[in-house]
């Protein structure tokens, strides 16, 4: 076995591969950026060292830095996580040169899969399934877009980085029209994340599944599978909700892809864990679209139904111990799903966002409920790596009691500051199609008129059980405006006057007291209010409608947590109002980031939904598109400069008439 591991990386999988290696008795060693310095995997290991600045580039990619750390702490071994270097075949070989055992496969068989082009080469001579499309070496603008026309491939299509993974590097495209600016923006993507910018192009199935098989093998020719996954559910052709096993596939398809699977991972003499993804049609066929080759993200699902820790596989098996089980002796028990937790704005395009932690208050796990995390309370955000906080996985005995559990731990996840999908995920997983089973990749944009429905809370509702926390005094934090109670007046009812700033609206609410409680004044809407609260939970009367819901508190801000929603309230102090909104035709930063690309100048005209610049946000493209027609007035950033959320970017003077 191994005595002494490396983990580098980051956030949840450096904890979660922490957590294995420290029960069986191995010496951890963190690595960290100057923006990490005080994270949860840096507490967690043995010891960490400091690898360079916050900008992965500089840190986590460093690949001569990482081996200076780990000959000068003595590792034997280092686990790459997900991400960063874990696909990267010049680290492994590296690793293999200065005898460090890399906890993954051979530097052989990540280049096979690696180049997604290459490796689909390889599994047509190995007999399995593909997606109609281009794979060629030739890749001139010209010849693409060629291909694209041609039968073999067509519109609707998929454009796909050959060295692309976690949606980077990806574009759906419908029409000639529109191919060109994918294929640029889908180039440059490309190039910033992987360093290669080539392309494949695949007949995009919009109303195909996604499904995936957890393979593993070892140094002794042994290969078995452990069921598949369904992770159809995306956005911006990234995973959000994965389940195992996937629902609704007969034994037969289920035996037939993972033996597939199995096939493919022995056509490149692989070692370890992996996972082949395949595009499942509802007439039973499936088809390979590519190999990762590395622990995924939702690994989790797959332990909760084998029993299995498939970190402490990884590590045996790199010490080259054979597999501990044969694929006979692998049992399924119950269903389980993960969800992941984001920090982004589900309402507004799923916008990654930057922001603090303020409040976390975590579900109780247990044997059913799982949280592997990477942060604490008051840790922050940041814009340089992904903006996953952590991942919630439940286990029951079957799917529609696992999206209960679900959606109970989800209404029980409240994160005080920096936005989250956590909303959007408890509407999700209790959307009536998604638990009949009605799974495709394109389930949100066809769901997103109900799946964006109107809040559990009213406007006047939210603000007036504001109000009434503000009269009961919130609990926990006395430098909050709300705590101060000072609306007691001599031989009158009570009364209080406050703003609040809700949806970015200044509103003004006025309480009275009565005989049974008190009654909010809300713009021209009355309430009648009874309430109580005991710690920081608000247990409430609002005119008929009992109420039970969480809040939290800190410094003006205000948060209410209610059947699985959270709605934002701040305390106004001045009578200005709440948000200086920025004047019309002005646009905005959504989000903090950098200016990838300028596409007009300073008196270019527009049209209405052109793109005026490209900013690159936690390693994604973002295009800012004209909301009227105009000419560009003002510009104030220029290509490669930082932007924060909701600094103006540019101006533009909107058409006459």
């Amino acid at each position: 076995m191994l005595t002494r591991l490396l983990v580098a990386n980051r956030g949840e999988i450096a904890c979660r591969v922490l957590r294995t290696a420290r029960r069986l008795g191995l010496h951890t060693i963190a690595v960290y950026s100057d923006a990490d310095r005080h994270a949860l995997h840096v507490a967690m290991a043995d010891e960490a060292w400091c690898i360079g600045p916050a900008p992965a580039v500089k840190s986590y990619l460093n690949q001569s830095a990482l081996l200076e750390i780990a000959s000068a702490c003595g590792a034997d071994a280092v686990h790459p996580g997900y991400g960063f270097l874990s696909e990267n075949a010049g680290f492994a070989q590296a690793c293999a040169d200065t005898g460090l055992i890399f906890v993954g496969p051979s530097p052989s068989a990540i280049a096979a899969m690696g180049d997604k082009a290459a490796a689909k080469a390889l599994m047509a001579t190995a007999g399995v399934p593909l997606v109609p499309g281009y794979h060629g070496d030739e890749q001139s603008n010209e010849r693409l877009k060629a291909e694209a026309e041609a039968d073999a491939c067509g519109y609707p299509l998929l454009l796909k980085a050959v060295a692309g993974g976690g949606g980077k590097g990806m574009r759906i495209v419908h029409n000639p029209a529109g191919f060109e600016e994918a294929l640029a923006a889908a180039r440059r993507e490309a190039k910033a994340a992987f360093g290669n910018d080539a392309m494949l192009l695949e007949r995009y199935l919009p109303e195909a599944r996604h499904v995936e098989v957890q393979v593993f093998c070892d140094a002794h020719g042994n290969g078995i599978y452990l069921s598949e996954r369904d992770c159809s559910v995306q956005r911006r052709h990234q995973k959000i909700l994965e389940e195992a096993p996937a629902p609704g596939l007969s034994q037969a398809t289920r035996t037939a892809m993972g033996e597939a699977a199995v096939r493919a991972a022995k056509a490149i003499g692989y070692r370890g864990a992996g996972t082949v993804e395949f595009l499942y049609t509802e007439d039973g066929h499936f088809y390979f679209m590519e190999m990762n080759t590395r622990l995924q993200v939702e690994h989790p699902v797959t332990e909760l139904i084998t029993g299995l820790d498939l970190v402490e596989w990884q590590l045996r098996v790199a010490a080259c111990e054979p597999l501990p089980l044969t694929q006979d002796q692998i049992t399924l028990r119950g269903h389980a799903v993960e969800a992941r937790i984001y920090a982004e704005d589900a309402e507004h395009g799923f916008l990654p966002a930057a922001g603090t932690l303020h409040v976390l208050r975590e579900p109780a796990t247990s044997s059913r409920i799982r949280l592997d995390t990477g942060v604490r309370e008051g840790d922050e955000v940041g814009i340089y790596y992904d903006p996953l906080i952590a991942k919630l996985i439940v286990h029951d005995q079957s799917r529609e009691a696992a999206l209960n559990r679900l959606a109970q731990a989800l209404a029980q996840y409240h994160i005080g500051g920096v936005k989250t999908n956590i909303g959007f995920l408890h509407r999700l997983c209790r959307h009536s199609a998604f638990v009949n089973e009605e799974l495709h990749t394109q389930f949100i944009e066809q769901h997103e008129s109900s799946l964006f429905s109107a809040p559990a809370l009213a406007n006047g509702e939210v603000l007036a059980l504001g109000a009434l926390a503000h009269v009961l005094g919130l609990p926990q934090n006395s430098s909050s405006p709300f705590a101060a109670a000072t609306g007691w007046r001599l031989n009158q009812p009570a009364a209080y006057s406050l703003r609040l700033d809700y949806g970015g609206e200044c509103y003004a609410i006025t309480l009275t007291a009565t005989e049974t409680g008190w009654r909010a004044g809300v713009n021209e809407q009355t309430f009648d209010l009874q309430g109580e609260l005991a710690g920081e939970q608000l247990r409430a009367m609002v005119n008929d409608r009992r109420i039970s819901l969480h809040i939290a508190s800190i410094d003006a801000h205000l948060w209410l947590f209610y059947q699985g929603q959270r709605f934002d309230l701040r305390k106004v102090a001045d009578e200005a109002g709440a948000t200086q909104h920025s004047a019309g035709g002005s646009l905005t930063a959504p989000m903090p980031g950098l200016v990838a690309e300028l596409k007009v100048a300073e008196g270019d005209r527009v049209a209405e939904g052109q793109t005026l610049l490209v900013l690159e946000a936690m390693k994604m493209e973002h295009p800012i598109r004209a909301p009227m027609a105009g000419t560009v007035a003002a510009i104030h950033f220029r290509a490669g400069e930082q932007v924060s959320e909701g600094d103006e970017l540019l101006r533009l003077e909107p058409d006459n008439g």
